[in-house]
């Protein structure tokens, strides 16, 4: 399929007039409606806003590619459209866009239509096509340049497979020594996989990146990719055994154990655009580090090794696997139990309305010590450790379910080890049982894992975790309960503080699960921790809203621009706000946070505020017992960070 075919003429709009994100947004929805390639306005824009949640589009050099597939879509369109002055889209690179390529994808879409996705994102990584783009004055000028650009892609293309068919045939033709000897005097080769969630985009502007920038080092490479299409340009064993090494730039899972005995890099996608040289330099240089597939005598510190991670690094990353996966959960049920407390005020406890949301909130977050043990044990063991990390979260969450009547669970810490105990256990069990014959490989996963494994995990859960985790989970909540004022507001003070330490990290998520543990264990009640974490976590982002506009000259335009949506995040408990700011200037940003987050914990429990819900920021506000309390620690935390960061921080250069 051409490309043109989906850019069409009479929804291009060569002069945007929004001058901000969501407005420009807005205008080119309302363009697809208005020439009826889009029949629900709100749905598609709905898809499209939830999309730029996950992770922005703005890939960086002036370019942002919004993309959404919903039943409201009539037909595969890309809509282009040109902005002069440009827009803040939380670009990758910090930018302002110009250029923007919307695409509507109907439900079903077949794979023609992916690959000309596929073909429109590897085309915009030409920059002389960008730059002609940019000075396009009519949508003809526009078909024009794609045209020819895709005439260039093609005849490169058809090169690039003519060459790969050559070095084929010549592999097949010469087996024998002298014909490896003679390939190890060739240029190097590599080869690489890219990958993302959504498969449309990422995944092959990193391909074009890493193969455009093998092609200036004088580097072979190919680049296999796994998008919303299926793989393509499959790595064969003849591929791999040549290569002097992988790489990996993926955010979703990807066939791993043929890579066994590679160095390889294992990268997120992102990195395959913006870092390509410097993964196939480090490739060359040999610094990626062997992998080992499941089932070899190595196979234990595999993820370790492909990635070069400490035991630490693989202890978080199994533990936010589970909690990644219980989120969805978290903020659901919370949400919905949220708005069961709303509506018992307004109808009463006897209604219909309040007991069925009621009720499917609680049903939501009966699912949390189980899927978070499930996935941290999926982490660790892969699929046979799913079943008993699940069974042992759920019988974390009985309190009779151990050897010792408990009057608790073992809940949220018990769920916890249950994860990382099944996924050990069946770890281990692949090791027992790796001697077994080939022929049996069957028996082992359909009917030895399940079995052995659930059979000790009952073991440990009923006659070890539970008892030990029971009686602490229950020490924990009785000290809770029985503490006093000055002991919850030090509390307080660090979950906060951590909340801004670093600011979606490790010690934010630690904060973070604690208060939701003892949320879960108190029956949903006791949400004196969720306000510390909950303020804490507001604060930074609003801080710096209100030093951006009060303290403008500490601040670049670039800056108080994005400043001005932190308003926006911080209100609605988004941390992940303050990042951009904290990576460039850590010390001013990261230092007046924590203390005007530590501040507002503290306030919190001093003033007895309890939030029953974990998410919402201000919304939260509704279901508080202590609503000026909850708005004076929020108010007083963010001044006092914000007046710090102003006073602080120096001048910024532009503003000299």
């Amino acid at each position: 399929m051409d490309i043109r075919d989906l850019l069409l003429k009479n929804v291009m709009i060569m002069d945007l007039k929004g001058t901000s994100k969501e407005a420009v947004i807005d205008e080119m929805v309302a363009k697809y409606h208005a020439e009826g390639i889009v029949t629900d306005e709100n749905e598609y824009r709905q898809d499209i806003l939830k999309r730029e949640a996950e992770s922005t589009t703005g890939i960086g050099e002036g370019i942002a590619m919004p993309h959404a597939k919903d039943s409201a879509v009539t037909r595969a369109t890309v809509l282009f459209a040109k902005s002069d002055q440009g827009v803040d889209f939380n670009a990758l690179d910090g930018q302002p866009v110009h250029l923007f390529f919307m695409i509507a994808a109907p439900e079903g879409a077949n794979n023609e239509h992916l690959a000309a996705l596929a073909a429109l994102s590897s085309l915009l990584i030409d920059p002389k096509l960008v730059a002609d783009l940019k000075q396009a004055k009519t949508p003809d000028d526009v078909l024009a340049l794609f045209g020819k650009a895709q005439a260039e892609k093609e005849a490169k293309d058809k090169a690039e497979e003519a060459k790969e068919k050559a070095q084929e045939e010549q592999e097949k033709a010469d087996k024998q020594a002298e014909f490896k000897a003679e390939k190890r005097q060739e240029r190097p080769f590599i080869v690489a996989v890219t990958a993302c969630p959504t498969g449309i985009a990422h995944t092959y502007m990193a391909e074009a990146a890493l193969k455009e920038t093998a092609e200036k080092l004088g580097v072979d490479i190919k680049v296999e990719t796994n998008g919303s299409e299926g793989i393509k340009h499959k790595l064969t064993d003849s591929d791999i055994n040549r290569a002097a090494g992988v790489i990996v730039a993926a955010d979703k899972k990807v066939a791993m154990d043929r890579f066994n005995g590679k160095k390889l890099l294992n990268r997120p996608v992102i990195d395959g655009i913006k870092n390509p040289e410097e993964l196939i330099e480090e490739t060359l240089q040999g610094k990626g580090q062997v992998f080992h597939a499941a089932g070899t005598d190595n196979s234990d510190a595999a993820s370790e090794e492909a990635s070069g991670g400490t035991l630490w690094n693989r202890i978080y990353k199994d533990l936010m696997n589970g909690v990644s996966n219980m989120l969805p959960f978290v903020v659901g049920g919370g949400i919905i139990m949220a708005i069961s407390f709303i509506l018992e005020q307004w109808l009463g406890k006897t209604s219909m309305w309040f007991t069925f949301t009621n009720n499917l909130g609680t049903f939501a977050f009966s699912f949390l010590v189980p899927i978070l043990a499930a996935y941290i044990a999926e982490s660790i063991g892969d699929r046979p450790a799913l079943m008993p990390g699940f069974v042992g979260g759920y019988m974390a969450t009985v309190a009779t379910a151990s050897v010792v009547k408990a009057q608790n669970p073992a809940g949220f810490l018990g769920g916890l080890v249950a994860g990382f105990a099944a996924g050990w256990m069946i770890v281990g069990l692949k090791k027992l049982l790796s001697k077994m014959p080939h022929s049996l490989d069957g028996m082992r996963t359909i009917l030895l894992y399940p079995v052995i494994g659930l059979a000790i995990m009952g073991l440990l859960m009923f006659f070890i975790i539970n008892p030990i985790f029971a009686a602490i989970n229950g020490a924990l909540i009785s000290f809770l309960e029985g503490m006093g004022t000055g002991n919850a507001i030090l509390i307080g003070v660090i979950l906060a503080a951590m909340m801004s330490i670093d600011m979606g990290g490790p010690f934010n998520k630690a904060a973070y699960t604690f208060a939701i543990g003892v949320y879960q264990a108190s029956g949903f009640k006791d949400g004196r921790w969720m306000a510390a974490v909950m303020i804490g976590g507001m604060i930074p982002p609003l801080a710096i809203a209100v030093a951006s506009t009060f303290f403008p000259k500490k601040f670049t335009l670039q800056e108080r621009n994005a400043g001005l949506s932190n308003y926006a995040l911080g209100l609605t408990f988004i941390t992940e706000g303050a990042i951009p700011f904290a990576a460039t200037d850590p010390l001013h940003i990261i230092g007046s946070s924590v203390i005007g987050s530590a501040i507002a914990g503290g306030l919190t429990q001093l003033w007895h505020v309890n939030v029953p819900a974990p998410h919402g920021g201000v919304v939260a506000l509704l279901l508080t017992n202590q609503k000026l309390g909850f708005i004076m620690s929020l108010l007083i935390g963010t001044i006092i960070a914000a007046l710090l960061l102003g006073f602080w921080r120096p001048v910024a250069k532009e503003n000299k």
